[in-house]
């Protein structure tokens, strides 16, 4: 009998065909976006994110601990954090963007580039270290995940996430950015439509085995500024009860 990990696969399967092609070991696509590190992608730029920074002034987000950097990109923000003395693992599905964010971490001061661990592969596949993570940040991969993959999601954050830490969620805004179908539309039509907007009740729905920090829009950046903010976009920051 087929389970769950068999089910999930053969849901992903609908969407290879798709521009936007997505499977947990699927990086072909992402390796091409990433490839082309000149074209005008507002978080190519190399700030963190103005929520990130935010929090960690407000006190809402602890300074130093472990945390781990979902879909970490080019590792902009994986390097901010480890700079504030955290130990940072960052993964991410295309090898091209590890490749990248290596290349800034080489450039970085040493004692930021030893708190950094960057990985190809599959986040769901990540092993969590013993006593999990204090932070578990992801700045623009939920919403280009498949509504199936939800599941995983929730499993990596109940493995990954320990009590008491923090998740800080950075997504597509509803009325903002990203398709609004309703879920099993882009079953019928094999593609993501470019990612999926999410609400404030979205997320307090989806994540609401946690407790709510806060959830705004983000506030939009000077693309010349030293910080990454575009208003299509909500922030929402969780912590995971004791």
């Amino acid at each position: 009998m087929a389970g769950i990990d068999d089910l999930l696969s053969m849901l992903d399967g609908l969407f290879a065909a798709g521009a936007d092609r997505w499977s947990p070991d699927g990086s072909a696509w992402w390796d091409g976006f990433y490839a082309d590190r000149d074209r005008p992608v507002p978080f190519f730029r190399a700030g963190p994110d103005e929520s990130l920074v935010d929090w960690t002034a407000r006190g809402l987000l602890p300074v130093g601990g472990r945390a781990l950097d979902v879909g970490c990109g080019p590792g902009r923000d994986a390097r901010w954090l480890a700079a504030q003395g955290w130990t940072v693992d960052g993964v991410d599905l295309s090898a091209e963007a590890i490749g990248w964010a290596r290349e800034h971490a080489a450039s970085a001061p040493p004692d930021v580039a030893a708190r950094l661990r960057l990985v190809a592969g599959d986040v769901f596949a990540h092993p969590v270290p013993a006593g999990g993570y204090d932070l578990v940040h992801d700045s623009g991969c939920f919403h280009h995940l498949p509504p199936h993959r939800r599941i995983s999601y929730l499993d990596l954050l109940a493995r990954a996430l320990r009590p008491g830490g923090a998740f800080a969620l950075t997504c597509f805004a509803a009325g903002r950015m990203g398709s609004e179908a309703p879920d099993a539309s882009f079953y019928a039509t094999g593609s993501l439509e470019g990612g999926l907007a999410y609400s404030e009740a979205d997320l307090r729905r989806i994540f609401g085995h946690l407790d709510v920090v806060e959830i705004r829009p983000m506030r939009p950046q000077p693309r010349d500024g030293d910080l990454f903010g575009e208003d299509f976009l909500l922030v929402a920051l969780f912590r995971r009860p004791a």
